[in-house]
């Protein structure tokens, strides 16, 4: 089972830039995708809807902005859209298919660059997060967890990592609460599991040449319960071709 996960920062501009041509090559089961900033209705060109995949959408109430999405080359039994919290539900951020063995869902955390009161927003769309992730472990199935977190959860992986220690991204109480899910909960970074080699980034500035010189962070996360740790098989980000200031994410599972 082939996943990806990409924050699209616009869905039609990513269109635009070729991430549809390059995702049907990929042989992908499910495609978890983030900040689409497109409504549904927006959305019924062709191009938006390749041959063999099952689009599904969470739209943010707001027009052209946030909003998540999950393509899948099988009918999921189930969909679920939002968490029952107004940051999560009204704007768009989170979707989940449930297939026979595994859900797969995409998220996208808010960022908390802009102002105070972003970060606040974010801390608080974090708390109410982690509670769902919590109930999840008492369910009687396996989740994968996709999409952007806007959080480098170690130094390696944020560029710069010192001086950035009190940039939202980088805060200690935002790599506390990764810490939570990903050690005191159980949960599994795959991404990591695989790979720990350090500047393995998924996000650039868009300036100073930031992605070739790949001066970025890893802020783009499949997170899984932890008995999927022992299928996790390959993983990968593509970062030959540019569809947003982000990279797509590719974990490869046997399941």
């Amino acid at each position: 089972m082939r996943v990806i996960t990409f924050n699209t920062q616009g869905l039609e501009q990513a269109t635009e830039n070729g991430f549809f041509d390059w995702m049907v090559q990929q042989n992908a089961d499910v495609v978890c995708l983030q900040d689409i900033r497109a409504k549904e209705y927006q959305l019924d060109d062709e191009r938006y809807h390749p041959e063999g995949y099952y689009p599904y959408f969470f739209d943010a109430w707001e027009d052209g902005y946030s909003g998540v999405a999950i393509y899948t080359r099988e009918i999921p039994k189930a969909i679920m859209t939002g968490l029952g919290f107004e940051l999560c539900d009204q704007h768009g951020r989170f979707i989940q298919a449930d297939f026979e063995h595994v859900s797969v869902s995409s998220f996208c955390v808010p960022s908390g660059l802009k102002s105070a009161e972003a970060q606040a927003e974010k801390e608080q769309f974090m708390e109410d997060f982690l509670a769902h992730m919590n109930k999840t472990l008492r369910k009687r199935r396996e989740f994968i967890f996709c999409g952007t977190t806007h959080i480098a959860h170690k130094p390696a992986d944020l560029s710069n990592w010192y001086a950035n220690q009190t940039v939202s991204g980088f805060l200690p109480q935002e790599r506390e609460w990764m810490a939570e899910i990903l050690e005191e909960m159980g949960f599994v970074d795959a991404f990591r599991q695989i790979n720990k080699a350090e500047r393995q980034f998924s996000w650039w500035p868009d300036y100073n040449r930031a992605r070739k010189l790949n001066e970025g962070a890893r802020l783009d996360y499949q997170i899984t319960t932890a008995n999927l740790r022992k299928t996790i098989k390959n993983a990968q980000i593509f970062r030959d071709q540019m569809f947003s200031e982000h990279a797509p994410v590719i974990i490869d599972y046997e399941i």
